[in-house]
């Protein structure tokens, strides 16, 4: 029975309040809308997260990773380890700069990547290795750590989705040699568009700031062939808006996503791993059943949902093989995911009756065949 008579619920809601328009339309009456103090104070205050590590702003999450692995001297000849299980921004950045990303499989309760598939993955090529916090869940980053000292290689968070999650109360962003955020308007903050380096390199951080800015730090003062990467002060300061709520926001996630673990019998929820703090950036359930069958039935409820993500990285079109099929990747648990996840709506503005609605909704996916 199709529910009409109440508003669908959409998987996400991206909130842009009256606090955002006006911190947007201050900077663009004071004329200097790019790479002024809003970049800077934004920088200073996304610090306070990660440890106090230096933060670079940029344009976009996938900016932040592609400048990273160039900051690094990461190119051609280069492996770098990382899930398939993502978004493809992640191997793309790696491609970008010329290196090889070679795939592991991920962690069957956290979707994250397995440290023993990294283990197995090593080589006398790989340069780094990319751990995804993926759905806002991090990854198992003591053993990552532990097992890339051990091998000598740098580690590069991909962090997009997981801004303020921790393990053990140490937050991401702040474990490996750098960590990369994403401020795109569907994640748990958001800048309309752009992205943050984190490191504890003084010098890595002062070559991404080369970097995101054609190779100069003083005008016409160009000391390296860089790009053009840089965040706008608009949009930092609406960044600057949506920090100081982040902490609430997250509280609230937190608190959806106990409501649908305690509401929800149809499907698998989602576990939380020892000492981790996840921040839902996706609430996502393993569907037990036909899962677009699932999908449609929420629909018919009004209840939105969406699949991250259908298509591991590795069956691609961009990373198969001359044959035309993916490489020689053993990838089973990545495979389950793919065809198992939902994601259900969980953003901090649902109301209780809208919790219930989702909870209801989706233990009706038990009967839709």
């Amino acid at each position: 029975m199709t529910n009409s008579s109440q508003d669908p619920i959409p998987p996400a809601r991206p909130v842009i309040g009256e606090r955002e328009i006006e911190a947007a339309v201050r900077v663009l009456r004071s004329g200097m809308v790019v790479q002024g103090p809003e970049v800077a104070a934004f920088e200073q205050e996304f610090a306070e997260i990660v440890d106090g590590r230096h933060c670079v702003a940029v344009n976009s999450g996938t900016s932040a990773l592609q400048l990273t692995l160039l900051g690094m001297g990461i190119g051609p000849g280069d492996e770098v380890i990382v899930p398939s299980f993502s978004f493809a921004a992640s191997a793309n950045a790696i491609r970008l700069v010329g290196a090889s990303p070679v795939f592991a499989d991920i962690e069957p309760a956290s979707f994250c990547i397995d440290p023993d598939a990294i283990a197995a993955a090593i080589t006398p090529r790989t340069a780094a290795v990319m751990p995804v916090h993926l759905y806002g869940q991090p990854a198992a980053m003591d053993r990552i750590m532990e097992l890339a000292q051990r091998h000598g290689i740098a580690v590069v968070e991909d962090a997009a989705q997981a801004h303020g999650a921790a393990l053990h109360g140490k937050p991401v962003g702040a474990f490996g040699l750098a960590g990369c955020f994403s401020f795109y308007p569907t994640k748990n903050m958001h800048s309309l568009e752009g992205g943050m380096i984190t490191t504890a390199d003084a010098g890595l951080a002062r070559t991404l700031r080369l970097l995101r800015n054609q190779g100069m730090e003083q005008r016409y003062a160009n000391e390296i062939v860089g790009a053009n990467m840089r965040l706008t002060d608009v949009a930092a300061a609406i960044g600057r808006v949506q920090l100081t709520q982040l902490a609430g926001w997250t509280e609230q996630r937190r608190a959806n996503a106990k409501v649908l673990d305690s509401r929800i019998t149809a499907c698998t929820v989602p576990p939380v791993a020892d000492g981790a703090q996840h921040v839902y950036h996706q609430y996502t359930v393993r569907v037990r059943g036909d899962r677009d069958a699932a999908q449609a039935h929420l629909k018919a409820q009004g209840v939105g949902s969406a699949v991250y993500y259908p298509t591991p990285i590795h069956r691609l079109k961009p990373y198969l093989g001359a044959d035309g099929r993916p490489g020689p990747w053993d990838l089973p648990e990545t495979e389950r995911a793919a065809a198992e996840v939902l994601s259900l709506p969980v953003f901090p503005t649902l109301t209780p009756a809208e919790l219930d609605r989702i909870a209801e909704a989706t233990n009706g996916t038990a009967g839709a065949r």
